[in-house]
């Protein structure tokens, strides 16, 4: 099975919501869609499940034109952040409503019933109606609904944003298994960079209705090819500033500067904008943080086992992300170290330097 879109286009009272879209996503592994709120993935997903008109372009499953076909006819499931569940059914007839729908026998029923409440761990509660259950048991019912049907496309439009820390990490580690196996195609929004990467397989970037990039995700994270995947693709908001590059070196100010190598020292002299991630910029320095930065703390937060500090440093607003606990005072000058290695370069049109 496999899921394409060749150009598909949104539009709403002659306005383009979803610019022209070509993605080919397959089973085997999720395929997630990553963008801030408002940038499309919904309206995405909506097309490609028969949701949403399309004003142009076509949606394919196996190589069959799907445009026009209802949701119905595509053999689709759709799971929302919101716990989409028929309140007046018990959670067993919740999960068997689209089979009953599609005219399955009731031994046959019965069977995937039990297998999917089995796997989210519901059997004990299949007699219970949703206002019985706690928020991540009825996010467990729609998704089991959605393993039941056994469809050949699965979308979860950010399934575990409403549910607490614990259970979107206990549920977040049970859905790739969920589907494995499966064959289905699994399409996955989330607006969390750090979902993406414990979700692996492939990844579209996705910013003001437009995929910036597609492809492995481990592999866009290390090397996003334009500026905007790389804003998209960090939280907290990847780092950015305006540098001169002068013979070896990349000057961020009159007093920093430091040596470029690989294709970076091969660029012509000029103006470009260095982006480097929080995480690579620290309170401290070591072997390879060894770039001092001096800044003024304007804001701090402690998160877990990490303290973060924004920084102004003359007219560019920083983030510094480390592990541990680090003692900042607001307004303090503070040295803060960034390791070059990690830094990318765009030319001025905002395409990576490689």
């Amino acid at each position: 099975m496999t899921l394409e879109t060749k150009d598909i286009v949104k539009k709403v009272a002659g306005v383009t919501h979803i610019k022209p879209t070509s993605l080919v996503l397959e089973p085997g592994h999720f395929n997630v869609l990553l963008g801030e709120t408002g940038s499309g993935k919904t309206s995405l997903i909506k097309m490609m499940a028969g949701l949403d008109p399309i004003a142009s372009g076509t949606v394919l499953m196996n190589g069959q034109d799907v445009t026009k076909l209802t949701t119905q006819k595509r053999k689709i499931s759709l799971v929302h952040q919101f716990f989409v569940n028929y309140p007046h059914m018990t959670v067993y007839d919740n999960i068997a409503s689209p089979l009953r729908v599609a005219g399955m026998n009731k031994t046959e029923i019965a069977d995937r019933v039990e297998e999917a409440a089995t796997i989210l761990q519901l059997k004990p509660m299949l007699q219970r109606r949703p206002h019985e259950l706690s928020g991540g048991q009825q996010q467990r019912t729609a998704l089991a609904r959605a393993i039941a049907k056994d469809s050949t496309a699965v979308f979860l439009d950010e399934p575990l944003a409403n549910l607490d820390y614990k259970l979107r990490e206990e549920l977040r580690d049970q859905l790739p298994e969920l589907f494995a196996g499966r064959g289905a195609v699994v399409v996955y929004a989330t607006s969390e960079p750090e979902e993406a990467l414990l979700l692996g397989g492939y990844t579209g970037l996705m910013h003001d209705g437009q995929v910036t990039q597609f492809g492995k995700t481990a592999d866009i994270y290390r090397n996003p090819s334009n500026l905007k995947s790389a804003q998209v693709f960090s939280d907290p908001p990847i780092n950015t500033a305006q540098i001169t590059k002068e013979g070896s070196l990349a000057r961020l100010d009159a007093d920093t500067s430091w040596p470029l190598q690989g294709v970076a020292a091969d660029m012509a002299d000029g103006t470009y904008t260095v982006a480097i991630r929080p995480i690579h910029v620290l309170p401290y320095q070591d072997e390879r943080h060894s770039v001092p930065l001096n800044g003024t703390v304007q804001i701090t937060e402690l998160s877990g086992s990490d303290s973060s500090a924004h920084f102004n440093m003359r007219s560019n607003s920083w983030v510094s992300l480390a592990s541990g606990v680090h003692d900042f005072q607001i307004g303090e000058e503070h040295l803060f170290f960034m390791d070059p290695s990690h830094c990318f370069y765009f030319v001025p049109d905002g395409t990576l330097v490689a």
